[in-house]
């Protein structure tokens, strides 16, 4: 493999690699606490669609983070950039919470049930039949089906609950028509975090617990890809994909010292 350029920007994502059912990876908020002291850009990601920036900002601060909003990039907030770069002040008939529609609005975007442009779908606890109805007929009627990201499902304290994916699925099969999912592992997602904090693909590492999304993500864009063992993947399941993170680390705990 070629050496790679010594890593200068950080993209990291959040549950599973600095929070874990609820509480701090241990070495977590010291890992980003010194990124704000070196001065390196970096950005914490997520793929749920539901809070906004500053909603998770304040969860953060609860477990001893020190994180500023700007810092935090979800994919609402990457839906709402794609859509207001492919269409400017278009409109939307939005499924989903306050992080989607607050991106939304603050891209220009009008959210309507009347000839949308697009009818963007993403993360609810409380998916309803009459929005989804609303939103197949919207997609029978020509608008464009976008959804934040594509994961089939969702953790909850009572289980498992169906995520964006799930419910993209039924609209899909009703219409015939599958969406453009913005989130990981869409290299977009990416592209975006990159150019909103001005770093370079060939000088930014990006750190997850999924090989199937931020490892998928990373690798697609050009990222060094670091794979930690605190979330979802195993050390077992790597050798299952036909591509490899960059390097594998017990924690992000482990990469304090690199900053």
């Amino acid at each position: 493999m070629t050496e790679r350029k010594p890593v200068e920007s950080w993209l990291t994502d959040m549950d599973g690699v600095l929070v874990h059912e609820g509480l701090p990876v241990p070495g977590a908020p010291e890992f980003i606490n010194r990124l704000r002291a070196s001065g390196k850009p970096f950005l914490i990601l997520t793929n749920n669609s539901i809070y906004t920036p500053r909603d998770l900002q304040a969860r953060l601060t609860r477990m001893g983070f020190d994180v500023p909003e700007s810092s935090i990039w979800t994919s609402a907030l990457a839906t709402a950039q794609f859509l207001s770069d492919q269409r400017p002040g278009g409109s939307a008939y939005v499924i989903g919470e306050a992080g989607l529609t607050t991106a939304l609005h603050n891209a220009g975007y009008i959210l309507s049930n009347m000839e949308p442009d697009y009818v963007v779908l993403g993360e609810t606890r409380t998916y309803s039949f009459t929005a989804i109805t609303t939103a197949i007929r919207l997609i029978l009627d020509g608008a464009r089906f976008i959804c934040t990201n594509p994961d089939a499902t969702g953790p909850s304290n009572e289980g498992v609950l169906p995520a964006v994916g799930s419910v993209a699925a039924l609209i899909s099969k009703a219409t015939n028509v599958d969406p453009y999912f913005v989130g990981k592992p869409n290299p977009m997602m990416m592209r975006s975090a990159l150019n909103t904090i001005g770093a370079h693909s060939e000088t930014t590492a990006m750190i997850g617990d999924r090989m199937d999304t931020d490892v998928l993500c990373g690798l697609e864009a050009g990222l060094e890809t670091i794979l930690v063992l605190t979330g979802i993947s195993t050390r077992n399941e790597i050798d299952r994909f036909p591509y490899r993170p960059s390097r594998v680390v017990d924690s992000v705990a482990d990469l304090i010292d690199e900053v």
